[in-house]
């Protein structure tokens, strides 16, 4: 069983995004309203406010997308149609896709124990 993290940096394509895990059937996540270091420490923190320039382009927020997933081999398949949804996982700015594992779950609904 996995922890299934996704913090997507285009939040216009958060539709596409939950598509794609129902396609790779993952039946349920927590959507969150995220916020990068460095978008905060740009504009929230006066030492770095030279960063501003630098920063110019990236979007201020995004999502941050949760799930748990006892079929771990569901998640290639999810990661291979983000990639392909987002434009490239490994272009900057598009997104993070990672996994952590977790030892127990319980209130999975749909899921069984």
């Amino acid at each position: 069983m996995k922890l299934v993290v996704f913090v997507l940096n285009k939040e216009e394509l958060l539709e596409q995004v939950l598509e794609a895990y129902v396609e790779a059937g993952i039946e349920g996540a927590t959507i969150l309203d995220s916020e990068g270091m460095g978008r905060f420490l740009t504009y929230e923190v006066p030492l770095f406010a030279d960063f501003k320039e630098f920063m110019k382009g990236n979007k201020p927020y995004n999502k941050t997308i949760l799930s748990v997933v006892r079929d771990e081999e569901l998640i290639p398949d999810l990661e291979q149609l983000l990639d392909d949804v987002c434009g490239g996982l490994s272009a900057p700015g598009t997104g993070i896709f990672f996994t952590i594992p977790v030892d127990h779950a319980a209130g999975l609904v749909g899921q069984e124990e």
